[in-house]
């Protein structure tokens, strides 16, 4: 962390049946040459670097005190040039908002609202491809309950992400 000016990206950990199910459906459906992640929730996708020591502690606050978070695969979502595995869970989101609360007035545009949580496993393809495959996994997916895991903290240098920091939701 310390001397990069990369900007840093919180996301939410995914149970591993989930995270590997929807890391094969991202390896199967993303254009390979943009595709240098696995499945990932984000909840914050530009804080500042010069915060990196603050949103270390204040996420192992939250963490500490906070059981896995409980969620809900809803089923398929449209991305227009893309396709998302649609999620829910307000208690996330409420580890979210204080997160945003402690940094009000440093995010950006696209973080100062709450997100759509999304697991994207398809992007940056011709609506045509989005909708056969939005057609082709909400024939078979079932909504199904899980628990977040735990919160991480990444550098974005571009392309793949720095994962700086990881921790498991205990309380």
């Amino acid at each position: 962390m310390s001397g990069s000016t990369a900007p840093l990206i919180v996301t939410a950990q995914l149970p591993p049946d989930i995270f590997s199910w929807a890391t094969q459906l991202r390896t199967e459906h993303y254009p390979p040459e943009r595709n240098h992640l696995k499945a990932h929730v984000t909840l914050f996708h530009a804080l500042p670097h010069f915060v990196a020591g603050e949103l270390r502690e204040l996420v192992g606050r939250i963490a500490g005190r906070t059981a896995p978070v409980p969620a809900r695969l809803e089923g398929v979502m449209s991305l227009g040039s893309g396709t998302a595995l649609r999620l829910s869970s307000p208690a996330l989101l409420e580890c979210r908002d204080e997160i945003a609360e402690r940094f009000t007035g440093l995010l950006t545009g696209q973080d100062s609202h709450p997100p759509r949580l999304h697991i994207t496993v398809q992007n940056k393809v011709t609506p045509a491809e989005a909708k056969a495959l939005q057609a082709e996994l909400g024939a078979r997916m079932e909504p199904r309950d899980f628990a977040f895991r735990g919160l991480e903290v990444h550098a974005y240098h571009g392309g793949p992400w720095e994962l700086l920091h990881a921790v498991r939701f205990r309380g």
